[in-house]
């Protein structure tokens, strides 16, 4: 039976939606997984249940997890505790300059979740440090993407061959 990889993202200047779709694609090579890729906004307890790992992809905004990301975990926290118990978990986070403090939101959430981390957190540092760098569309650059790519393969192997 195949296991599923939910990859649950919000993206405002597409950054993190590059890291989110690069993981995805890493993580279809692995034939024993079935894949899904959700926005933050359509995504619900349902799609965390379904699922048998995740990767939760957020960008850091004001030293936190976005907004819609806190959105999604709070409409599923409660739904889904004491029954995603163990299942592996991964964290991308597109920031402008540090990240940790979204990765250890998400670990925080994860913690109370009783999930399993497969991987330290992938931050990518954008440096866009003014208004119109933060605002402005983002180009993630090929060895953030491959590393993003490397995450969704390994975690989707991990699933595939049980180690989680």
């Amino acid at each position: 039976m195949k296991k599923t990889l939910l990859i649950v993202h919000h993206s405002l200047t597409g950054g993190t939606a590059q890291l989110a779709q690069a993981a995805l694609r890493g993580a279809q090579t692995e034939e024993g997984v079935q894949t899904r890729l959700l926005k933050a906004v359509d995504a619900g307890p349902d799609d965390l249940l379904a699922a048998d790992g995740y990767l939760f992809a957020t960008p850091e905004n004001l030293a936190a997890i976005a907004g819609l990301m806190k959105d999604f975990f709070d409409r599923c926290y409660y739904p889904v505790l004491d029954r995603i118990q163990g299942r592996p978990y991964a964290t991308l986070v597109c920031a402008g300059s540090d990240g940790s403090n979204a990765a250890r939101q998400i670990a925080r959430i994860a913690t109370g979740w009783r999930l399993k981390a497969a991987a330290e957190p992938l931050i990518v540092c954008t440096h866009a440090q003014t208004p119109a760098q933060i605002l402005a569309p983002k180009q993630i650059g090929a060895a953030d993407l491959q590393r993003a790519e490397e995450l969704g393969a390994g975690l989707a192997a991990g699933l595939a061959l049980g180690v989680f």
